[in-house]
This record gives C-alpha cells, sequence and structure tokens, in this order.
C-alpha cells in the first residue's frame, strides 16, 4: 500500500480523498491543514491522522497530493521535494511566473517527482478523442473549440484570492488546448462583466479566448461563470479529414417524449466534483504508474508555466484589446 497525505482539507481536497479511497492500493494515511479541526473533520470521513505540520505529513507518506491555496503549492512542492516526497499538486502550478521561476530554482538538484493537476487530460472522453487525434483518424488538427461553463459563480469572497477567471478556471482550457495544439504563440481575449455583483471584484464573469500555434491552428474557448442548462463541458477538434465531438455528461441517455417535450434527457452532471470524478480517479492512477515505472508523470511543471503564460496573457489581452504573442 502507498501511503498518501494531503495537504488542505477544502473542496478540492475531497475529491482527490474519494480517488485515494476508491485506489486499490493506496490508503490516506494523513491529513495537513492549519485548522487542526477543520483536518480532523477530514479524516473522520476518510481516514488518516489529522495534523497542523507539514513535516509531521511528510514523516508518514510515501507521496503527497497538494491541495492547499494557490499560494502555498511552491512552498508545500519545495518541502515534499526535500524529503523525496513525489508530489502531485493542484492546478496552478503557482499564483504568477514570478513564483514558478522561484520554485525552479528551489527544486535545481533535487531530483524532485512533480505532476500538475490538469485532470481533464484524463477524463475519458477527452482522453479518447485525444487518443483518435494522436492515431490520425481525422487528418491534421485546424480548429480546437471548447465550451466550459459553470452552473453557477464561486461565491464572492473567494474571487479575490482566485487569481481571477484565467488562472482559475480558463486554466483548464489552455491545458488542454495545448494538449492537442502544442505550445500557443498568440493569444487575445475577450472579458465580459454582465453581473454587476460579480463586476466590483475586478474579475470577468465571461470571456473568449482565441489561441493561436506556430503553424496557425487556432483554439477557440468560451468560458462563463453561470450557465442555466448546468455544467457545459464539451469539446470540438476539427481536422482536415473529420470532426470529433465530446458532449455533455448526463446521469443516463435516457430520453423522454410527451405532448409537452420531445427527447428531453436528465440534465448535466451538476459540477465538476461529479463530472470529472473518472477523470481525478484516472489522474492518480497516472501518478502513481509513473512512479512505479520510475519516470516523470504528466502533466509536468513545465506544463502548469506553460498554462500560466496563457492564463497572464489572455488577462492582459482582455483588459488592453490587444493580441498578446509569446
Amino acid at each position: 500500500m502507498i501511503k498518501i497525505g494531503i495537504i488542505g482539507a477544502g473542496r478540492i481536497a475531497h475529491v482527490h480523498a474519494r480517488s485515494v479511497l476508491h485506489h486499490p492500493n493506496t490508503e490516506l494515511a494523513a491529513v495537513m491543514e492549519p485548522s487542526l479541526s477543520s483536518a480532523t473533520a477530514f479524516t473522520q470521513a476518510y481516514g488518516g491522522r489529522p495534523t497542523e505540520s507539514i513535516d509531521d505529513l511528510l514523516d508518514e507518506v510515501d507521496a503527497v497530493i497538494v491541495c492547499s491555496p494557490t499560494a502555498y503549492h511552491p512552498e508545500h512542492i519545495v518541502a515534499a521535494a526535500r524529503r523525496g516526497r513525489p508530489v502531485l499538486c493542484e492546478k496552478p502550478v503557482a499564483a504568477d511566473l514570478g513564483h514558478v521561476d522561484a520554485l525552479e530554482a528551489e527544486l535545481a538538484g533535487l531530483d524532485a517527482t512533480v505532476m500538475i493537476g490538469f485532470n481533464r487530460r484524463f477524463d475519458p472522453s477527452f482522453a479518447r478523442l485525444h487518443h483518435l487525434v494522436e492515431a490520425g483518424v481525422i487528418g491534421d488538427v485546424e480548429q480546437v473549440t471548447i465550451i466550459s461553463r459553470d452552473p453557477a459563480p464561486p461565491p464572492m469572497d473567494y474571487i479575490p484570492t482566485s487569481g481571477g477567471i484565467f488562472k482559475d478556471m480558463t486554466i483548464h482550457d489552455f491545458d488542454m488546448a495545448r494538449h492537442f495544439l502544442g505550445d500557443i504563440v498568440s493569444v487575445v481575449a475577450i472579458g465580459q462583466n454582465l453581473d454587476p455583483a460579480l463586476e466590483q471584484t475586478g474579475d470577468f464573469d465571461g470571456a473568449i479566448v482565441t489561441l493561436v500555434n506556430s503553424e496557425g491552428r487556432t483554439a477557440t474557448i468560451t468560458n462563463s461563470r453561470h450557465c442555466a442548462a448546468g455544467y457545459d463541458q464539451r469539446l470540438e477538434v476539427f481536422g482536415s479529414n473529420g470532426t470529433l465531438n465530446a458532449d455533455n455528461v448526463r446521469p443516463t441517455t435516457v430520453r423522454v417524449s410527451t405532448a409537452d417535450s420531445t427527447d428531453a434527457q436528465d440534465p448535466y452532471l451538476d459540477f465538476f466534483l461529479s463530472r470529472y470524478e473518472d477523470a481525478y480517479r484516472r489522474e492518480l492512477d497516472e501518478f502513481l504508474l509513473a512512479l512505479a515505472e520510475g519516470r516523470t508523470p504528466d502533466p509536468t511543471i513545465e506544463d502548469g508555466r506553460r498554462a500560466l503564460e496563457i492564463a497572464e496573457a489572455a488577462d492582459r489581452s482582455a483588459r488592453t484589446g490587444t493580441i498578446i504573442s509569446l
């Protein structure tokens, strides 16, 4: 059994704890949270020992999942690396590129194993679509279209510490675009402020972003902080020989037709906690398999850096109305 430690006890930590419990070769050994009462409540639900000390946690575990606030990601990655503990760190890798530079400088010479949690690469539908692209089924990729809309905005007190829509939400889509197109050379973004309450936070409630790679192939990303129909997650890849689509996931495939409606279906799965639960489990599988095979797991810190670079460029573009070259 591989003993896993989780740093943080917030919403995303619960998702990772369920993945650890689901995996046949892992156990949750310890949970570190500055509030011992929060850590204790967490371990009562999932097991393991609560602690307020990262050193205590590292004494008891073989590997670490970092679910702390973004500002603490570099500190916690380095602490684990210094003790020789492999790390699966939630996105984004750091709050800004300067902190990524500092992180990489501290990791130099430590032989660190770090995977960044871009879980959507491991979603069964998106992964299948990527496999078909790699197999050449649709020829050369020309356009990628990503639609990602949350069912409702996050709490207002979360927005100021989130890093903004591009670092907090769209960063998943930036990584997905790179997954299909490779490195991006230019970014243009339009931010929307249609929600007066959210506008006061200085963030956007929606965005449209166009990315271009060195060959002129493009990705278009549509985001919104709210969607009346639910958690809207779609992906299309258009190529020279065909098109691939991954549609929204529903609890069942049943369709109902009556005098009042035709082909009515169940609503979309309600949020990332359920929609991407399989992706989080498969992400953990990849992390553990890479450790067993002695290789570097994907996505890497470099992938985290590239996605963050795009996020910062998108924010500049949305606020200045200019195309940003990378």
